[in-house]
């Protein structure tokens, strides 16, 4: 890969990081409306596929979505603002963590559902294809979504009228505190792409590059008309389903240490960084620096969130339809 695009794979990435850590922070804090949902161990995943699309290009997202904004070019500021439930917020601090869009930049929402996004992406990839345009549309969903009605009859209508989707499964092995193996009877999810003619792919998905390889060839397929591709990338979530969890679990443990061992191990900013350092193809003091400037665009987002006004009564019924 050449070095400016190494950087930019490695700067969505650490976006992602940093604004994920100060949201657990904030929130900790009580200082978020809601419940959270962080993607801090997944990055490589939203990251490496974004790296590859366009601005009309379009993603939909799940309830772990901020990842995804953020690796589809989203705008710090306004996604702070909206966790904090602010009026400069992307939906106006009527959304929330969950409910994050902007169709400027193709990202047609999260979705608080379970698999309640993939047929949004399926619309996004008929109309491409209607239009004669060569648009991609991207799904993000969990291992849980896979066995949802909803991720059926998406691949199923996808692979019979040769859409430009991809459907990228983030399998962090886990539904909420439900291991994946406990709810399904394989498992590699990639294995259901067989059932509707369509190609599955696994991925290591704390491997941004290998994630990067995977979807580059995904996205050309769908590009010339060749249809949709099953993407599971293998990966954790460092930490729980969502942020305060052990409020309601009254102190048990659902997951085994050497699971949590695991996902510290393979941490996909670490990987990444550490490749790059051993490779010599980007000097570490541009690395520190890039840090030092995304830190402080978190700190000047969440200024901007609590400088923010909160929206008032008259605007409850505004961007809504009845």
């Amino acid at each position: 890969m050449e070095p400016n695009k190494l950087l930019d794979l490695y700067t969505r990435i650490l976006r992602i990081r940093r604004f994920e850590e100060q949201v657990g922070t904030l929130f900790a804090q009580g200082q978020l409306p809601g419940f959270v949902h962080l993607y801090i161990g997944e990055e490589a995943v939203g990251a490496g596929v974004c790296a590859l699309l366009r601005d009309d290009d379009y993603i939909v997202s799940t309830h772990r979505g901020h990842g995804h904004v953020l690796a589809k070019g989203g705008d710090m500021q306004r996604m702070m603002a909206e966790l904090f439930g602010k009026r400069t917020g992307y939906c106006k601090g009527k959304g929330g963590s969950m409910h994050i869009a902007d169709f400027s930049i193709g990202m047609l929402g999260a979705c608080g559902i379970v698999g309640g996004g993939i047929p949004v992406a399926v619309g996004a990839g008929l109309s491409a294809k209607t239009r004669g345009t060569d648009q991609v549309a991207v799904s993000f969903f969990g291992d849980g979504a896979a066995n949802e009605g909803s991720f059926h009859e998406s691949l199923n209508l996808a692979s019979a009228l040769a859409l430009p989707v991809l459907f990228v499964c983030e399998n962090n092995q886990y539904g909420e505190f439900t291991p994946a193996i406990h709810a399904m009877n394989i498992r590699d999810i990639a294995l259901r792409a067989q059932g509707y003619g369509i190609p599955g792919v696994i991925v290591d998905g704390t491997d941004a590059l290998a994630v990067y390889d995977v979807a580059q060839e995904a996205v050309a397929r769908a590009r010339r008309g060749a249809g949709p591709t099953l993407i599971e990338a293998k990966t954790h979530r460092r930490g729980g389903h969502a942020e305060g969890e052990e409020a309601f679990l009254g102190g048990q443990q659902y997951r085994l240490a050497d699971e949590l061992a695991a996902a510290r191990r393979n941490d996909p900013l670490l990987k990444l960084h550490t490749f790059i350092v051993e490779s010599g193809l980007i000097p570490l003091e541009t690395l520190e620096t890039l840090d030092h400037e995304i830190t402080q665009a978190v700190t000047d987002a969440v200024a901007f969130a609590r400088a923010s006004e909160a929206p008032d009564e008259a605007i409850l019924y505004e961007d809504t339809w009845v």
